[in-house]
């Protein structure tokens, strides 16, 4: 089964670790990587920018419209995930605690079935 295992961040958390603590977590990504690449798990894995960076669009009257930042306010934003392929959802719960984020008090890895998906490894 694929599992999408979702990193949340909040900007207050994050600013309130050290550049040690914060290496740690950014370093520790690496040879988690490595070991669900080994493992056969790994699909996918994107690392996403600041909600800053982002961009709405609705479609209003037939017209796309675009707006600066995300759809709704919130402490929390999607900061990235890894796409994987395991066994049972007690697997995925294994690999989502390996992340380096899970680690850090105020944040976690959201675990997410997915039930359909397309594209490349179908």
């Amino acid at each position: 089964m694929k599992y999408l295992l979702i990193m949340h961040t909040n900007p207050v958390i994050w600013d309130s670790l050290s550049e040690e603590e914060k290496n740690g977590v950014m370093e520790g990504h690496g040879p988690f990587m490595d070991a669900i690449k080994a493992s056969g798990e790994m699909i996918s894995t994107a690392a996403l920018q600041a909600p800053s960076e982002s961009a709405t669009v609705r479609v209003r009257g037939g017209v796309p419209v675009v707006t600066d930042g995300p759809y709704l306010e919130a402490k929390e934003y999607l900061a990235g995930y890894y796409l994987v392929e395991c066994a049972s959802k007690e697997r995925a719960y294994e690999l989502a605690a390996m992340i380096p984020d899970a680690s850090i008090e105020g944040l976690g890895v959201e675990v997410r079935p997915i039930i359909f998906s397309e594209g490349v490894g179908g």
